[in-house]
């Protein structure tokens, strides 16, 4: 059975949400001016209503006992004219109010999207999300979202707190007796909801995680349409698809009853408050204890009253789930500070960032050293005790079998997994966080799957670059033959995670986009297995007259092995050999089975 969670969860709620407001306090502030006078408006424009009615009753009596009436009509215009100048004043107020609210609202939607992301990218160590991408952007969509909307209970409850007050108030200087039977409902609710703060909780978590699998599938589809369709398994998919449609129907279904079932007991309660109200007052005016104006106040003030009520049910279910928002973000940022989602930081919504200042070219790669390098993944799998140095100009190829850890070695290298013993050295000094360190301008790396972006060929190969680089690193990568056949050239769009280029081209795209950079130390991990010998072969030549230029590289072909410097056997996790091509052929079992293996395969 679902518990309610802790009070301390509750508390962290209002306290992330209180650092937020306090982002920007004067417009957190005025939000709150401007919101509480749109909401006490219709109090002042009852009031105003109910002593026009007074004034006219005192200007009937008057005029039953034959006396002058002119002071009695003149009070009634004055309050006419009350009426006229809060209704005017209420529609420039809720001008105002709806141009500030959305002001704060985009302010703390762009910084809580900001933070998130900023964690992400620049945080130390390896960053894994805990769940699949198309979970990371349910959060920084849906659960953004509920954060910044969550805003709206407080700027609005403000209002509906002073509008009460004084409705209360007002109605019981009149009659105690029917304000407490309006009010009854509230405290009802209040209780009502408590009760279901769990469900609430559970149900809009599913609802998320239901959501999130379903669009994780839609892109892992798109990504796998040729697949797909040599496997002639679309009816399977579309199944598939259907079923987890079906789980997200029966998820929002819950939560969407769930919210309607709150607002009817509360619509239910209220309407029963109200029907109490009507005979209580009729029968009071007809006995003669109320007054027709005292009445109009009643009837004024009531519905507005009433829907304050609701307000307060629904606000505490969406304080609920700000909670679970809250928990799926910070899930997502897994080691972050606490308060990482709404800490204070510049968003530039209405001005262009300051450029950054041109950060010093960090000292050229004279060695890079990794000393008992171990890093292992959940399952056991990696590489244990690893030691080896490049040096500046060598060609380091890193060979093994499936599974020897070869790639596992370059991504703990470089920041992309968690290591668990070890160190790197850059120059002699050892790096504190590899993540952060070893990126451009110092080292850039391709992955064995490059991905793509659904922009254009020359988008893919700058990603922020300067243009007078992409002519040297098209022709680098072999990628100057493929522009002739393609319809746009560089301007191509290349689809969803390169979908309209081959494989070839997907990872020549890749290593394009790396030599964009200008980095010291090019880490390859195995981006020519979906090249010809003759293509491979030629990137490897432009890379060598290249001057200076620094390579590790994980690979099994020939024309990576026969131009390397050192070669490095990976097997079992362990590094079981290194020397030359001839060296190891020589003296290494392993080395002679692969280049036999390797010499079969052309």
């Amino acid at each position: 059975m679902t518990t309610s969670p802790p009070p301390a969860a509750q508390d962290r709620t209002l306290a992330l949400s209180g650092r937020l407001f306090a982002y920007r306090p004067w417009l957190f502030a005025v939000n709150l001016i401007l919101w509480t006078l749109v909401r006490i408006a219709p109090a002042l424009l009852t009031v105003a209503v109910s002593d026009v009615f007074r004034e006219l009753e005192e200007a009937e009596r008057l005029r039953a006992g034959g006396e002058a009436i002119g002071t009695a009509l003149a009070a009634a215009w004055v309050a006419v004219g009350w009426f006229a100048f809060v209704r005017v004043s209420r529609f420039g107020i809720f001008y105002g109010g709806f141009r500030v609210w959305i002001e704060l609202w985009y302010t703390l939607d762009a910084l809580v999207r900001r933070n998130l992301l900023g964690y992400l990218l620049t945080a130390r160590g390896s960053r894994r999300l805990p769940d699949t991408p198309a979970e990371a952007v349910s959060r920084f969509r849906d659960d953004v979202d509920d954060v910044a909307a969550y805003t709206e209970v407080w700027v609005d409850g403000v209002g509906f707190v002073a509008y009460s007050v004084i409705a209360v108030v007002l109605m019981s200087r009149v009659d105690p007796l029917i304000t407490a039977l309006v009010c009854a409902p509230l405290l009802l609710m209040v209780v009502f909801v408590q009760r279901l703060s769990p469900v609430i909780r559970a149900y809009r978590r599913r609802l998320r995680e239901a959501t999130a699998r379903v669009t994780d599938f839609i892109g892992e589809s798109f990504g796998a349409v040729s697949a797909v369709k040599l496997a002639a398994r679309e009816g399977g998919m579309v199944a598939h698809l259907a079923a987890l449609g079906e789980v997200r129907r029966r998820a929002a279904l819950r939560d969407v009853l769930l919210t309607e079932l709150i607002r009817g007991v509360n619509t239910n309660m209220v309407n029963v408050a109200v029907g109490l109200v009507l005979l209580l007052g009729a029968s009071r005016v007809r006995g003669g204890t109320m007054d027709v104006a005292d009445f109009v106040l009643f009837i004024g003030l009531l519905p507005r009253l009433t829907g304050s009520m609701g307000f307060f049910g629904d606000a505490i279910a969406r304080h609920r789930r700000t909670g679970v928002s809250y928990d799926r973000m910070e899930r997502l940022l897994q080691d972050a500070p606490p308060g990482t989602p709404v800490a204070h930081h510049p968003t530039y919504l209405h001005e262009d960032p300051p450029a950054p200042l041109p950060a010093p070219r960090p000292l050229p790669l004279r060695e890079l050293s990794v000393e008992a390098l171990t890093a292992h993944h959940a399952s056991g799998l990696g590489v244990t005790d690893v030691s080896f140095t490049v040096r500046r100009g060598e060609f380091v190829v890193v060979t093994g079998r499936i599974g020897s850890g070869k790639t596992t070695l370059l991504r703990a290298l470089l920041g992309l997994v968690p290591i668990d013993a070890g160190r790197i050295l850059w120059n002699g000094e050892e790096v504190p966080d590899p993540a952060t360190f070893l990126v451009p301008p110092r080292a850039a790396y391709t992955a064995q799957l490059p991905g793509l972006f659904s922009e254009t060929l020359r988008e893919n190969v700058l990603t922020g670059a300067d243009e007078e680089r992409l002519g040297r690193a098209v022709r680098l990568a072999v990628l100057e033959p493929d522009l002739a056949g393609l319809p746009g050239g560089l301007d191509t769009q290349v689809g969803a995670r390169g979908v309209k280029l081959s494989g070839g081209q997907v990872q020549r795209t890749a290593v394009a986009r790396m030599l964009a950079q200008h980095a010291d130390l090019l880490v390859f991990d195995d981006v020519s297995s979906a090249l010809d010998a003759r293509t491979e072969a030629l990137l490897w030549e432009g890379l060598f007259r290249e001057e200076g230029t620094t390579c590790l590289v994980v690979s099994h072909r020939r024309a990576a092995l026969t131009r390397a410097d050192r070669i490095l056997i990976l097997e079992g996790g362990r590094l079981t050999g290194e020397g030359t091509l001839p060296e190891l052929l020589e003296r290494s079992e392993e080395m002679r089975a692969l280049w036999a293996e390797e010499s079969q395969g052309v």
